[in-house]
């Protein structure tokens, strides 16, 4: 499955598509007593990639090559999934899984 991605800022060139699995079936975790904290919202792509390295032991670089995506991109990725993890486990939030891409109206409304 292919997943665009977008950029944040005008300059600079368009990401590549990632590889990505099948889409999660769960897509929400949240704690036993929610609290009224914000969410913490992990991409596809991220949890792809934390899935890749962390649950099945692949390398970074093998990873990296089943997403189609270099090896830097892998380290980003899961960085990033990683502290969103702990953040979430840590503070009670829920953790909500992005599996589309966020529309048009969305992005300007960021700006």
């Amino acid at each position: 499955m292919w997943r665009e991605r977008h950029r944040y800022g005008r300059r600079g060139r368009f990401p590549k598509p990632v590889t990505l699995g099948a889409i999660p079936q769960v897509t929400t975790f949240t704690p036993n007593q929610p609290g009224h904290l914000e969410p913490v919202f992990v991409e596809f792509a991220e949890v792809e990639a934390f899935r890749l390295v962390d649950l099945e032991g692949l390398s970074q670089e093998k990873a990296g090559q089943k997403m189609n995506i270099s090896r830097g991109t892998i380290w980003r990725l899961v960085q990033s999934a990683r502290r969103k993890t702990a953040q979430a486990l840590s503070e009670g939030r829920p953790i909500y899984v992005v599996t589309a891409a966020p529309s048009k109206d969305a992005q300007k409304g960021e700006k």
